[in-house]
């Protein structure tokens, strides 16, 4: 049954929500925020712009709850990539190798280009201090540090400087694969890097 504003049944809610957030994620990752209006997203619903302001007030909230929502899918992801429940994962993390960390969340973004893409777009965009969500990227870059610095490493580096270095290295390797997809596989780049990086055999 159809959820993409086609006329053929009513949408509660909560679905709605859901529908606007997956839309105006993919006109984000497709244009950046910039280049995206509340008309052009409820257009692509089959719904009016007031209609999108009703369940967000505005475009600013609508883009919060894109951002939150996708961290929170990821979380999900990621921690049961670990093997972990999701409330555990930032404190299993410490105790965890920070290579096997990065493993999975680099083989989580190769299965989700679109978000990925998304995210870069939108960290770019969010240097600007007058951006929507410039705080909220600078508080989860922060988050990011912290939670790698935690996590077990051989890294002759104090902890946050080696989280910078690894967090860089993953995104140098995540933007040359949204470039050019069809030539860069992202996990097989990333497991180079990552012998590198960490001295592995096997990244």
């Amino acid at each position: 049954m159809s959820t993409q504003g086609t006329g053929t049944r009513r949408l509660r809610g909560d679905e709605r929500k859901a529908q606007i957030i997956d839309v105006a994620s993919r006109l984000i990752a497709e244009r950046g925020y910039w280049g995206v209006s509340l008309q052009d997203i409820a257009g692509r619903c089959g719904i009016s712009d007031t209609a999108v302001l009703h369940h967000f007030g505005n475009k600013e909230k609508l883009l919060l709850a894109v951002v939150q929502h996708r961290d929170e899918t990821d979380r999900v992801a990621l921690a049961d990539r670990l093997g972990v429940a999701r409330d555990d994962l930032y404190d299993a993390i410490p105790g965890m190798l920070l290579a096997d960390v990065c493993d999975a969340m680099v083989a989580r973004n190769a299965a989700q280009p679109e978000i990925v893409r998304l995210y870069a777009l939108l960290s770019a965009e969010a240097l600007q201090p007058v951006h929507p969500v410039h705080d909220y990227f600078y508080e989860r870059e922060q988050r990011a540090i912290r939670t790698y610095a935690s996590a077990r490493c051989d890294l002759d580096l104090e902890p946050h400087a080696r989280a910078r270095l690894v967090l860089a290295t993953m995104d140098g390797v995540q933007l040359r694969w949204l470039r050019d997809p069809e030539n860069v596989d992202l996990v097989a780049e990333w497991q180079a890097a990552s012998r590198v990086l960490f001295g592995t055999g096997d990244g």
